[in-house]
């Protein structure tokens, strides 16, 4: 029986802010059998991708990123805010709504040209994950691909990331 997704995902109306329909994963987590296929869609995906290396942005990206790089049997990189690692790191800015913010990822985190799957919660307007490759990049990886649970596909992430692979197992 296939697992509808979607319906193990809470959605819940006004959160952070009044209009905001905010999508909540820890509904999907806490059911052992839906994360399990989740994660193994993702990991079919990540698989394809000859992926030798896993990147996530904190904190969600930790959540989907560490158990793929797991089952893969490859490495994790964090990617932080700054001033979280402990290790000298590249930094990249990006937009937000209001502001601006930093992330961060060590140094020696990845190889020239090693193959790297970029995993997360959500994809929205791309801004944290186009910044999460412009730190792979910076330090010679080659991005395979991205993989993301959810796709808000009216926020245009997607086009943001052209030129990347994505897959996104729920869109909305």
């Amino acid at each position: 029986m296939a697992i509808n997704f979607k319906e193990k995902i809470r959605v819940i109306p006004d959160f952070p802010e009044p209009g905001i329909l905010f999508k909540d994963i820890t509904t999907l987590l806490k059911d052992g059998p839906a994360y399990k296929a989740a994660l193994d869609a993702l990991l079919a995906y990540a698989r394809e991708k000859n992926a030798e290396l896993v990147v996530g942005p904190e904190a969600r990206g930790f959540v989907i990123g560490a158990p793929l790089a797991y089952a893969l049997g490859v490495g994790f990189v964090p990617v932080r805010k700054k001033g979280k690692l402990p290790a000298e790191t590249v930094e990249t800015s990006y937009n937000l709504e209001y502001g601006k913010d930093v992330l961060a990822m060590h140094k020696d985190a990845v190889k020239p040209g090693q193959r790297v799957l970029i995993a997360d919660d959500l994809l929205a307007t791309g801004g944290t994950i186009s910044a999460t490759i412009s730190l792979v990049e910076q330090l010679g990886g080659r991005v395979v691909g991205c993989a993301f649970l959810i796709e808000l596909t009216y926020l245009k992430g997607r086009e943001r990331l052209a030129g990347y692979d994505i897959f996104s197992l729920v869109q909305y």
